[in-house]
């Protein structure tokens, strides 16, 4: 395979994800940023903000990797076993296909007037019941690869993880905590405008949203460990 074929590939990959994408970097930050909060108002030992950091990072990520994983594979084997249903019900005989079909029609809004006209329009018409039939059932599409979109999730989650972290590896942590809360609402900011054009949104509302929910993230953790601070230690 050629590069220029890889990377297309990948771009079509990273296009199909990029929900994931962005709410795996939504959950790494908002997380993290609250985590490392907690702890650096605990303490001056970068050591110990990094360790506390690290860790929750990998496991997030790993966490989150595995419910996108087993989320998209029940979807996947959901549409399997309605393409499955379809098919069965494509096979069967007309005769049984006319029989179950009012209930069907009645199903999708129909009366019953309605339905028995329409069910003795298409009865002898192969063709139509079964167009019919693939009208009131749908194709279902597959989903995407499990192992594709749980590893853009472990990926995306990580990486967003890392920002509120990494300003403790080169600062004291009186700095790093400024660093760390800037380059962190950047990010926020920008996880926001990308929310907001995947779903449509406001994007003023989406960042607001988003940003918000990192700030009570941060408040949250520091409110713990201060208070798990003062009790244990006095």
């Amino acid at each position: 395979m050629s590069f220029a074929s890889r990377l297309k590939r990948l771009r079509g990959s990273l296009a199909e994800s990029a929900g994931t994408i962005v709410f795996g970097m939504e959950d790494g930050t908002v997380s993290i940023f609250g985590l490392i909060f907690g702890v650096a108002a605990t303490t001056t030992n970068a050591g110990t903000v990094l360790i506390a950091g690290a860790s929750g990072a990998v496991a997030a990520a790993v966490s989150m990797m595995a419910g996108v994983f087993l989320d998209v594979e029940t979807t996947r084997d959901e549409a399997k076993a309605k393409r499955a249903a379809l098919q069965s019900a494509l096979a069967a005989d007309a005769a049984s296909i006319c029989a179950a079909l009012p209930g069907q029609l009645a199903v999708a809004g129909l009366s019953q007037q309605q339905s028995a006209a329409l069910t003795g329009a298409v009865k002898d018409d192969r063709d139509a019941l079964n167009g019919l039939l693939l009208a009131l059932h749908g194709s279902p599409e597959a989903p995407p690869n499990p192992w594709v979109q749980a590893l853009w999730m472990l990926i995306a989650d990580f990486a967003a993880a890392a920002v509120p972290i990494l300003p403790f590896v080169f600062l004291a942590v009186a700095q790093a905590r400024i660093v760390s809360a800037a380059v962190t609402i950047a990010l926020l900011v920008g996880l926001g405008v990308g929310r907001g054009r995947i779903a449509g949104h406001n994007i003023g509302r989406t960042v607001a949203e988003t940003v918000a929910i990192g700030i009570a993230a941060a408040l949250a953790g520091v409110a713990i460990g201060v208070l798990i601070d003062r009790t244990f230690t006095g």
